[in-house]
């Protein structure tokens, strides 16, 4: 009798001593878990502006002609874009819209582009923000003037422009800024034969291609540089038309591991390789 008191009494005991561990306890901490979703990006991501080139599936090029319209010479490169059926994009010096609006509307009619080239051709890239954006601005409604709808593409002279003033051109006139990776340096007229040269020896697929429809030289080097293009199967189109063909470049292929080179055997010696294990299942 009195061991089964004793049982009891240890019983209840541990049961008070029990209760009262669990109530001075901290809680136990909950476990992480990794969230199988990933995170929203904060923002989205942030429009290509600046294109110098692109990869396009095909032998599709941007023809790009600065600093006209010329009253005589334009109207010739319009002729022979015509015969070779391409289409070009002319980056336009505001000045000289206000003098040839008929050109630039005879080039829309053909099918070709019109973009923005400043107003008087300045280092963009040395002025104030306020003093370019008049250049673009006067350029862009002279454009719109000659023949009611406004540039999208932008080309900065020389190509200097800063980072800031890619910004508020692409935010504030939707513009996307269009420099080149072919330059035949036609502007230092070194000769229509060497400007063609240039020309075929640096473009491929997805190419934008420099020249100016100012300089006489530079007409006279488009026969044979139309010509040879269409041999290499190119097609010129219009810079948007070539920007709308953008497809992403693939991966480049890893290098494979170069194999171990084998020591050279002295003369007269026979080469043993070394033993190697391996693992199971390997």
């Amino acid at each position: 009798m009195f061991v089964r008191q004793l049982l009891a009494f240890s019983s209840v005991s541990l049961l008070i001593l029990q209760s009262l561990s669990g109530q001075n306890a901290s809680p136990t901490p909950p476990v992480e878990r990794s969230n199988p979703w990933p995170a929203a990006a904060a923002s989205p991501a942030q429009p290509q502006i600046t294109f110098n080139s692109v990869h396009v599936d095909g032998h599709y090029i941007a023809l790009t002609f600065d600093d006209g319209p010329h009253k005589t010479l334009t109207p010739k490169l319009l002729d022979l874009l015509a015969a070779h059926h391409m289409k070009a994009t002319f980056f336009v010096v505001g000045q000289c819209v206000v003098d040839n609006p008929d050109i630039l509307k005879r080039a829309v009619r053909e099918g070709h582009e019109i973009a923005n080239h400043s107003w008087s051709h300045p280092n963009l890239g040395k002025m104030s923000d306020e003093a370019a954006r008049r250049e673009v601005q006067k350029t862009d409604d002279a454009i719109f003037a000659a023949i009611g709808k406004r540039p999208t593409l932008m080309r900065p002279p020389y190509g200097s422009i800063t980072a800031r003033q890619k910004r508020w051109l692409h935010d504030d006139f939707g513009y996307r800024i269009i420099i080149w990776d072919v330059d035949p340096l036609d502007w230092k007229r070194p000769g229509p034969s060497v400007v063609t040269s240039r020309i075929l020896k640096e473009t491929h697929a997805g190419s934008i291609v420099l020249a100016h429809d100012i300089h006489p030289p530079t007409l006279e080097a488009m026969p044979a540089t139309f010509d040879q293009l269409d041999r290499k199967g190119f097609k010129s189109v219009t810079v948007t038309e070539l920007l709308a063909m953008a497809t992403p470049e693939p991966p480049k292929p890893k290098a494979s591991p170069r194999p171990a080179a084998i020591p050279a055997a002295s003369p007269g010696a026979i080469y043993v390789p070394p033993v190697t294990t391996s693992t199971p299942g390997g």
